[in-house]
């Protein structure tokens, strides 16, 4: 694994520094004033004069990379520009170069992996979606492991078994979900976690976040766990509203097709990021969890004006929804929603929050 920061110390920072002494040297400094001038010792100075560092051809040729050398050299030679200035400059050249561009192609060429990956954004953008998916991946294995950790966990696993979920921060659907593929079980006494979280294997748990999301609630994880009426109590004596909607009979959760008509066909074909064969297993997943528990949620969007262009039928077709609407919770950062269960429907509590570290402690230090 290399890091692009690796790339522009040990590929762009040498290039450019040879450059900046070559073009200081043929200015008339001397290997002292250059040093002064660089920040390096006069020692590096002539290596990079005698050829002695390795450079990238790459980064030399490049045009942007020249006028800037040969623009910083000309200030610091005349004293026109200071070394906080320059550094500034070439500062502000490496970002834009990281942005999907020199720096960025590089650090593919570096690990291929992220070349061949099927995405349709570029991992060095500051706002890539692959930067916010990895993010809610990384922060779903800390609360996994929170989880997985806390003495007494195991007991807190329904019959279905539990997930624990978080979405991006712009969700529309459940492809912007991730999840644990198959869920948490219980096996003899441990929380057993069967896999990396991946996005698009959980509808269910998936389903309550977004319709929350879609009813105003500001949260990107939850969880569920085993419904009891102490539990409850124990969330209430934590400062932790709980609010009971009813479990309906009804079909899988609402996909975006049905709820965000605004996706295109080709827009959702980009959304869905896995192969072929974790596409196949997400479907068996998902299958596997209409079967163990039918699904409470309606929701497969997240609402940025909750209640905007929603009509009732939108609501009453999604219990979650429903009874969060207009609810009054403050400030809260976590919420917790519930029902008590229905025809072939186990009931299952949820806990809610800003990611799933904070989710599952607050599940760790209040119920358990």
């Amino acid at each position: 694994m290399r890091f692009v920061e690796e790339v522009v110390v040990e590929e762009f920072l040498p290039t450019v520094r040879s450059m900046l002494a070559e073009e200081l040297r043929d200015r008339g400094l001397t290997q002292r004033e250059v040093a002064d001038a660089l920040g390096i010792s006069q020692s590096a100075v002539s290596k990079y004069a005698h050829g002695d560092v390795a450079t990238n051809d790459r980064v030399a040729d490049d045009r942007r990379v020249r006028e800037t050398v040969e623009r910083v050299a000309a200030g610091l030679a005349s004293g026109d520009v200071s070394r906080v200035a320059a550094l500034v400059e070439l500062e502000v050249l490496v970002r834009r170069l990281e942005a999907g561009d020199l720096l960025a192609d590089l650090h593919e060429t570096a690990m291929p992996e992220l070349a061949d990956a099927e995405y349709d954004f570029a991992v060095h953008d500051p706002d890539s979606r692959l930067r916010d998916r990895e993010r809610a991946r990384s922060s779903l294995r800390r609360g996994l492991r929170t989880l997985t950790a806390a003495s007494g966990f195991a007991g807190l696993i329904p019959n279905v078994g539990s997930n624990l979920a978080e979405c991006v921060p712009d969700a529309a659907d459940i492809e912007d979900v991730a999840a644990v593929p198959g869920r948490v079980f219980d096996v003899k006494g441990t929380a057993t976690v069967p896999g990396d979280p991946e996005f698009g294997v959980s509808e269910h748990v998936a389903g309550v976040l977004l319709s929350a999301r879609a009813a105003g609630v500001d949260a990107r994880a939850a969880v569920n766990v085993r419904y009891d009426p102490d539990l409850v109590a124990a969330l209430a004596d934590a400062g932790v509203d709980a609010v009971e909607f009813e479990p309906r009979d009804g079909s899988e959760t609402r996909r975006a097709s049905n709820a965000s008509g605004e996706r295109g066909d080709a827009e959702r074909s980009k959304a869905s990021m896995r192969t072929e064969s974790e596409r196949g297993r997400a479907q068996r997943d998902r299958d596997s969890e209409r079967e163990a528990e039918r699904p409470v949620s309606g929701a497969s969007r997240k609402q940025s004006d909750p209640g905007a262009g929603e009509t009732d039928a939108d609501t009453a077709d999604d219990p979650v929804r429903a009874a969060l609407a207009g609810r009054d919770l403050g400030d809260a950062d976590v919420v917790a929603v519930y029902q008590t269960g229905g025809v072939g429907v186990e009931p299952v509590l949820y806990v809610l929050g800003p990611d799933a570290p904070t989710v599952a402690r607050v599940v760790r230090d209040a119920l358990l």
